[in-house]
């Protein structure tokens, strides 16, 4: 049994909502259960120096947690004058992850930024905010589209992430934190909208698991994005 009682294909239920700031041309704020991310995508036409005069466009992302997002208060990583080594790595994640669904010469030689900031956290919050960046993202290109800054539309499927492991010897969908401390495998799965992978993150933590096993999960992260597909549509519809 999961200490959330969900059924072991059970997703925490997941809200998305559109605008949610007001300056930024795309924002959300995505719900996973008790993991709350604020996802905002910035439009600007500076581009990495290796993309300059390239007529190629680039998207980024960064990615921190607010100090209260946990049980205990985390240093904010201003004060430390750099990004921790999770969040770097998270945040080249979630550029990975979104710049797989963009054409980046229909884009043109511009950068769209993510920011993704973490305000509650329960598990899963890079899966959350490559879900909650895609709505972001798609928002922030139909602004580019209506506003005729580009002629046609850059993003060429969906991206979303969700995470799987086994729990208490069970494959189980969608970690949350209890879950995540106790796993013997974690895993995190980034799709495309065809079902394609993207990125696979898994490791064993105690003993290895069979290629079973691994399937299991992977069956589990399809029917997870599958929901997420849908929730993301709709929330830009």
């Amino acid at each position: 049994m999961r200490p959330s009682g969900r059924r072991n294909d059970e997703m925490r239920p997941v809200s998305i909502e559109t605008g949610f700031l007001n300056h930024a041309e795309g924002s959300c704020l995505i719900k996973c259960g008790a993991t709350h991310v604020i996802c905002a995508a910035s439009t600007g036409q500076r581009v990495p120096l290796f993309r300059r005069n390239t007529g190629l466009g680039w998207v980024t992302a960064e990615y921190a947690m607010l100090p209260r997002a946990t049980n205990t208060r985390g240093r904010r990583e201003s004060m430390a004058g750099k990004p921790s080594g999770r969040s770097l790595e998270i945040q080249r994640l979630i550029g990975r992850a979104l710049r797989s669904c963009v054409d980046m010469a229909t884009l043109g030689e511009r950068q769209i930024t993510l920011d993704c900031d973490v305000i509650n956290a329960d598990g899963g919050t890079r899966c959350a905010a490559i879900t909650g960046g895609w709505v972001a993202l798609r928002l922030a290109v139909r602004r580019l589209m209506e506003d005729g800054v580009i002629g046609a539309d850059p993003l060429i499927d969906q991206t979303a992430a969700i995470s799987c492991g086994i729990f208490a010897g069970q494959s189980v969908l969608d970690l949350d934190y209890s879950e995540d401390s106790e796993a013997d495998v974690d895993s995190n799965f980034v799709l495309n909208g065809r079902g394609g992978l993207i990125e696979l993150q898994c490791s064993s933590e105690r003993i290895p698991f069979s290629d079973e096993s691994l399937a299991e999960l992977l069956a589990l992260a399809r029917s997870g994005t599958d929901e997420l597909f849908e929730l993301q549509r709709n929330a830009v519809s």
